[in-house]
């Protein structure tokens, strides 16, 4: 089985004000459907109210992110599944749920973690 981020970025997600409330509740119902499943493995969105830190590896500290990196913001999930069909029958779940598409990715196997 692998494991497989389904993201978007925060400008993909235009919902109008008044549908945000149900836009939430649908989001979180799929994630349920994904815990019921047991596929999942974590779900989130970036906090935008907080800033990166950029941290070297002499351990020095550095307000914001990489300077030429578009920003990392939006909402994720990841789902353990054992095949690339149903990570996309996820991924459209999700984006119904969210009203906008989603990234699918695959991490790759890392038999040490």
């Amino acid at each position: 089985m692998a494991k497989y981020l389904i993201s978007f970025p925060s400008a993909a997600m235009k919902v109008a004000d008044t549908e945000m409330e149900q836009v939430g509740r649908d989001a979180h119902a799929v994630i349920q459907e994904t815990k019921e499943a047991g596929v999942y493995v974590f779900a989130g969105g970036i906090d935008e109210t907080v800033p990166p830190v950029l941290v070297s590896a002499n351990g020095a500290v550095a307000e914001g992110g990489y300077t030429w990196a578009p920003p990392l913001n939006g909402g994720f999930t990841v789902l353990e599944l054992p095949s690339k069909e149903e990570a996309i029958d996820w991924a459209a779940r999700i984006a119904k749920a969210c009203r906008c598409d989603q990234e699918l990715r695959v991490f790759g196997l890392d038999p040490e973690s």
